[in-house]
């Protein structure tokens, strides 16, 4: 979409100098017709057959120039629309690389989200493997001390019955 972007634009900036030229052109031509008209104009020794001459090729001059400055208004018009869409488009590929900017950032976040879950999956799974132990040990101890308990029992009575026999 990047590229496409960029090539756009750049029709569109190609697009927007033929534009210019060909309105620069019909302004010096434009000019140059209102020249011409206003030296005939000037020229007041002419002969009745050639002010009639003049009068059409002012007619004709003025007739040129209205539709030059017609074509020069609709290339205007074309030139501010170009223009606009150049920035438009701009705007665009500008928000695209912001965007683009923070999808990667969210990238790494999930990336070290996802690590620290992984971690905290390896602790908790430690913890239920030393949790299991403790139960065990625990269990382990309680048989340790009936056993010694039993043998102090045991120990007492017959300390109990050589005491009461002697």
């Amino acid at each position: 979409d990047r590229d496409m972007d960029k090539k756009r634009i750049e029709e569109l900036l190609e697009e927007n100098m033929v534009l210019e030229i060909a309105q620069k052109q019909s302004m010096n031509e434009s000019a140059h017709l209102g020249w011409e008209l206003e030296q005939l104009s000037k020229s007041t020794d002419l002969a009745d057959s050639e002010k009639s001459f003049v009068f059409e090729l002012n007619e004709c001059a003025s007739s040129r120039i209205l539709k030059l400055e017609k074509d020069n208004q609709s290339l205007q018009n074309t030139i501010q629309e170009l223009r606009d869409a150049s920035l438009t488009s701009r705007e665009s590929s500008l928000k695209f690389v912001e965007l683009e900017k923070e999808n990667q950032q969210l990238s790494k976040k999930i990336e070290k989200l996802q690590n620290q879950i992984e971690k905290e999956k390896q602790s908790n799974q430690d913890l239920e493997t030393l949790s299991e132990e403790l139960i065990k040990d625990k269990e382990q101890l309680q048989v340790v001390m009936e056993t010694l308990k039993a043998d102090k029992d045991r120990q007492v009575q017959t300390l109990q019955c050589n005491i009461t026999t002697c």
